[in-house]
């Protein structure tokens, strides 16, 4: 039997409230503050993982700081929390730690972390790559957009997922947008696709402009709040949202009845696997990020896989490649935490065919500043 410990955080302090009743009277910030005091702890055990060839089990451990707090918060002090979670693991038993969330995006990706620990720490997002990049494609297919053709953008560009999934689509697309703060990190990822693919792809800051020509959509951006609204997508869209939390915002699932916008990175775990701990998705199923740690334990891998900003392509194809072996399998595909039909999709293709952005959706007279990591 194979081990391993996943860290997991609260979102907001919303996701604090459905544990704790009492917490829904306390003003959020308080709330935070309180829990902020607590030490890193494990909250479930989890059982029933089992693929051709090995069993698993492992933990989830959490750290109390929420996004808001992990990003905003002296990077010392997350990080000691963070540590104090690996520590908890190890006591445990476990060979290996995941990072989840926010706490893989704190300081180094991970390498301080894992130096600060006995046993191995990955981020996923290795794994997390692979999955968004097939669902991608399967979600493009389905809504009738060939890659080749079709006007491809990748928000959050020059983060360790959103260069990787560029660098692995520019192979397919000819007509492809980086989306990014940093100009200067935009034109250096823009040189390297050009020397090894060939494509020349487009560079900017301007999210919104770039997302009213966009046919299929990546976004991966570190923001804590939604960066696409309603009236930012183009009718017909595929957005892959790989983001927690999510880029996308919810009113996009109420306004716009002609797009299709899925979750990114949601896998099904091969055995009859019980987490005993809800985040939200159906039974069996996982976020690739986590399911990364789970593989790794599964083939045995005790090592540091993902860390820090430079993920490569090999990275991805060889996890990707063990995870098959294993059993991993994406989940479907999700939108807003509910399963998509074909049928579905075929709806949203008959609207996308016959209507247009609706005018007044359009916020007029307002500046939307983004954070696009």
């Amino acid at each position: 039997m194979q081990n391993f410990a996943f860290m997991v955080h609260p979102m907001n302090a919303g996701d604090i409230t459905k544990s704790y009743k009492f917490a829904r009277y306390m003003p959020e910030r308080a709330l935070e503050r309180v829990f902020a005091m607590l030490p890193s702890m494990k909250v479930a055990h989890i059982t029933g993982i089992r693929s051709p060839y090995e069993e698993a089990e492992g933990w989830f451990i959490a750290c109390p700081l929420t996004s808001r707090m992990i990003m905003s918060m002296p990077q010392d002090y997350v990080i000691k929390k963070i540590v104090q979670g690996g520590r908890v693991a190890e006591k445990l038993g476990a060979k290996i730690f995941g990072l989840g969330a926010f706490t893989k995006v704190v300081g180094d990706a991970g390498i301080s972390i894992a130096q600060h620990l006995n046993i191995p720490v990955t981020t996923g997002n290795s794994y997390t790559v692979a999955t968004a990049v097939e669902a991608t494609r399967e979600a493009a297919r389905e809504m009738g957009h060939d890659l080749k053709e079709a006007s491809v953008v990748i928000m959050g560009a020059t983060g360790a997922i959103g260069r990787v999934c560029a660098a692995i689509l520019a192979r397919e697309a000819r007509n492809m947008t980086l989306v990014a703060r940093n100009e200067q990190k935009l034109e250096e990822l823009a040189a390297r696709i050009l020397d090894d693919t060939g494509l020349a792809v487009k560079i900017t800051s301007d999210s919104k402009k770039a997302l009213r020509g966009g046919d299929v959509v990546i976004t991966v951006t570190s923001a804590v709040d939604t960066v696409i609204d309603p009236e930012d997508i183009k009718a017909g869209a595929v957005i892959c949202d790989v983001a927690r939390p999510r880029d996308v915002s919810k009113r996009v699932a109420e306004a716009r009845k002609d797009v299709l916008v899925i979750e990114g990175g949601v896998v099904e775990v091969p055995g009859d696997v019980n987490f005993n701990f809800n985040f939200g998705f159906p039974p069996g199923t996982a976020y690739a990020c986590m399911a990364e740690t789970m593989i790794l334990a599964l083939e045995k891998r005790y090592v540091s896989y993902t860390l820090g900003r430079d993920l490569t392509i090999e990275q991805v194809e060889e996890i990707d490649r063990l995870a098959k072996k294993h059993g991993f399998k994406l989940g479907g595909f999700r939108s807003f935490g509910k399963a998509v039909t074909r049928k579905e999709i075929e709806e949203i293709k008959r609207r996308a065919r016959g209507t247009q952005p609706d005018p007044s959706l359009v916020k007029q007279g307002q500046s939307i500043h983004h954070t696009i990591r």
